[in-house]
């Protein structure tokens, strides 16, 4: 039976996993989409939002019934709950690459970014990307040292969140108000993936350890 069990949070961990994995994909996709412009790769990552949801509801329910048919205790407990949390981190990841993605088809075929803040946004997509190559590493192996290096790489993410700011409401600034809400949007979007990521790194640690990093 203990081996039965231990195939099932196996298969839980390798289905959240999964999802960072899908994650990655669709931000790096949603920003070339925006960028391109490119519809195609905007409605791909739109539809790869459902998959997120899907797998999201799906680990959901298997989790809840393992934890009502095993009646797991201590680390086991622990690691199911907060995969719980985790998953729905995740999720949330993914609807920022989304809401990116809406934006970028919103505009098409003209560019929502202005050419101006093309070098800003391709910068918080890097830091983007590698925030959740960290998240989906520290979560398959368990490294703490990675989730904890998510708060820094967040703090990145701030510093050119405040860079955008600063120049939407600069003097010079010579679009109208319509481009500037779409580009507030488009960084709290970028700024929000990081949070979450900071986030998952914290529930990482807390399974690791059995309490949270002060």
């Amino acid at each position: 039976m203990r081996n039965a069990f231990q195939e099932e949070l196996d298969s839980i961990h390798q289905t959240i996993v999964k999802m960072g994995v899908i994650v990655e994909e669709s931000i790096s996709a949603a920003t070339r989409a925006l960028l391109e412009p490119n519809l195609e790769i905007a409605e791909r990552v739109i539809k790869d939002d459902d998959e997120i949801d899907d797998m999201q509801h799906e680990l959901d329910a298997r989790t809840m019934m393992i934890i009502a048919r095993q009646a797991p205790v201590a680390g086991d407990l622990r690691n199911l709950v907060t995969s719980l949390r985790i998953s729905a981190d995740l999720e949330r990841m993914g609807d920022m690459a989304h809401h990116i993605a809406k934006l970028a088809r919103m505009r098409f075929p003209n560019c929502a970014v202005p050419e101006e803040l093309r070098e800003l946004i391709q910068d918080m997509d890097r830091v983007a990307i590698s925030i959740i190559q960290k998240t989906a590493k520290s979560i398959e192996t368990q490294n703490t040292t990675l989730a904890l290096q998510l708060e820094r790489d967040d703090d990145e993410m701030d510093k050119l969140l405040r860079k955008l700011f600063s120049i939407l409401v600069d003097k010079n600034w010579k679009h109208d108000i319509e481009t500037a809400i779409d580009m507030t949007l488009l960084g709290r979007y970028y700024e929000r993936f990081a949070d979450h990521a900071v986030s998952v790194g914290r529930r990482v640690y807390y399974i690791v350890h059995g309490e949270y990093n002060s």
